[in-house]
């Protein structure tokens, strides 16, 4: 398995089919992923079959049809993207990247609460 994980685009729709419904076929992820944008199935078989040589995915071949599973949790999916987009759009700096994602939008006061929690936990570190 890879150690940096940064899907795609179209990789991401996928594995978030799949951590939503673990075991889907190909033709499930077909259907909730390409067939309102027109693809052709067999662009899903290809893009399953890329992903699981990536490490994305795993294919359970037991079964009739054969069934995908996501061989990366989201969080640790999360992690890859969130690096990649500090890295290529605020210079590798995480304290730009918090400080833009929480004016980009109103955190709630729960979010917030937890914000704290997390520096706090940070600190006790140090």
């Amino acid at each position: 398995m890879p150690e940096d994980i940064e899907p795609g685009d179209v990789e991401l729709k996928i594995l978030q089919e799949l951590w939503s419904q673990p075991g889907s076929t190909a033709r499930d992820i077909h259907n909730a992923v390409h067939a309102q944008q027109g693809k052709n199935y067999s662009t899903t078989v290809k893009m399953l079959a890329v992903m699981q040589g990536k490490g994305l995915v795993r294919k359970d071949e037991s079964v009739r049809p054969q069934t995908f599973f996501a061989a990366v949790t989201r969080k640790r999916a999360q992690k890859g993207l969130v690096t990649r987009l500090m890295q290529k759009a605020f210079d590798g700096s995480a304290i730009s990247l918090a400080m833009q994602a929480l004016t980009a939008s109103r955190p709630s006061k729960e979010d917030l609460e937890e914000i704290r929690r997390l520096i706090d936990k940070l600190e006790e570190k140090q």
